[in-house]
């Protein structure tokens, strides 16, 4: 018996409890290739363009072409940010309203906090689908004991309701729930590659935007308000 055979006739076979686990750990599959996919992508083209976008940014003559530098890059969207939160601290902490009591404090405290805000911003993207990721790592081969059990159960019931009980009879349906515990594993191993990979590659991302900020900090937190 082939697993996709065995698939269909566990499929065939089962109830409603069967078939929702069996959609449970397609749904969760799907998702967790979708994030994993996206955010490969998306954290693997920042980490490419930050490094050039940051020198770029330094070789730049005054802080309007470092920004207008920024901006052309393929990493404006996560230095940018940063850039503005460094020059105009007022702006970026309460979009230049009026006096408040954020801008009681000192020219470097704001920068500081500033600069902190937009870090938290740029962290939750990297971060994001984190957590559905470990989630569908921890549940699916849970979800896949579930279904496991209870096709057992009903193989059980059936043969007790035989009248010539056999180890065949058992045999096959067995077969066919155990299946349902190999997808789950099948569904929670990517998942936690994926957990892991871009976990790490996020941290390296991180590093590189929490030294830019420093060296923004130290720059611009000193001087006095443009």
């Amino acid at each position: 018996m082939t697993a996709t055979s065995g698939l269909t006739q566990y499929w065939e076979q089962g109830d409603a409890l069967t078939h929702l686990v069996a959609v449970l750990l397609l749904a969760m599959s799907l998702l967790s290739w979708i994030i994993a996919l996206y955010q490969a992508w998306n954290l693997r083209a920042a980490r490419r363009g930050v490094s050039p976008a940051i020198a770029g940014f330094w070789a730049a003559a005054s802080p309007d072409l470092a920004l207008a530098a920024l901006r052309a890059a393929r990493a404006d969207t996560w230095l940018s940010p940063l850039a503005l939160a460094a020059l105009y601290p007022d702006q970026a902490l309460d979009g230049g309203a009026a006096p408040s009591l954020a801008a009681r404090a000192s020219h470097a405290d704001r920068v500081t906090r500033a600069l902190r805000d937009v870090l938290l911003v740029l962290q939750r993207r990297i971060d994001a689908g984190q957590t559905w990721l470990a989630t569908i790592a921890g549940a699916a081969p849970f979800v896949g004991l579930l279904g496991t059990v209870w096709g057992i159960y009903h193989a059980l019931m059936g043969v007790a309701g035989s009248d010539q009980p056999s180890i065949t009879a058992v045999a096959g349906p067995v077969g066919e729930a155990l299946i349902m515990t190999a997808l789950g594993l099948a569904v929670a191993i990517p998942a936690l590659v994926a957990y892991n990979l871009l976990g790490r590659s996020g941290r390296m991302l991180h590093d590189v935007l929490d030294g830019f900020a420093g060296d923004l900090q130290r720059l611009f937190g000193a001087g006095e308000e443009r």
